[in-house]
This record gives C-alpha cells, sequence and structure tokens, in this order.
C-alpha cells in the first residue's frame, strides 16, 4: 500500500508499519510501499510494538506512526 490508502483505510488510528519498498532522498527515507503490521490504541502501545518487533526482526524496516499525518517524514539515522 501507499500512504495515501493507508490513512484512509486507517484514519486517526496509530500503526505499525514495515517499509516493503523504500529508498533515501537527501537523508531522509521514502516509502513507496507499505504494509501495517499492527493497529494500536495509542502511541504508547504502538512503540512497545514497535520495539518488539525490531527486537525480533532487526534486518526489517518498522516505524510506528500516526495517520493524522498527511506525509511521512522520516530521517535517516
Amino acid at each position: 500500500m501507499r500512504w495515501p490508502d493507508v490513512r484512509t483505510a486507517h484514519p486517526n488510528r496509530w500503526l505499525v508499519i514495515e517499509a516493503l519498498e523504500a529508498h533515501s532522498v537527501e537523508g531522509q527515507r521514502s516509502l513507496d510501499r507499505i504494509a501495517v503490521i499492527e493497529t494500536c490504541t495509542d502511541g504508547a502501545a504502538a512503540m512497545r510494538c514497535y520495539n518488539q518487533l525490531h527486537r525480533q526482526y532487526p534486518q526489517r524496516e518498522f516505524y510506528f506512526v500516526h495517520t493524522s499525518r498527511e506525509t511521512l517524514e522520516i530521517l535517516e539515522s
């Protein structure tokens, strides 16, 4: 899915997403295709879920986000 489709499907929700296809542009990650891994009740739950998944699958690219954001701005670290 693309971010606009995710926002439509999950309005005003905290999500844990995975970047399935992504690239870098000027120090930011641009997520071309994403999968919704988990919907969460609040930001703290999303962060816990993200941390658990990140520990379990460190090679995969997970993020926790809220769908109120029109665009995803993810800085590379």
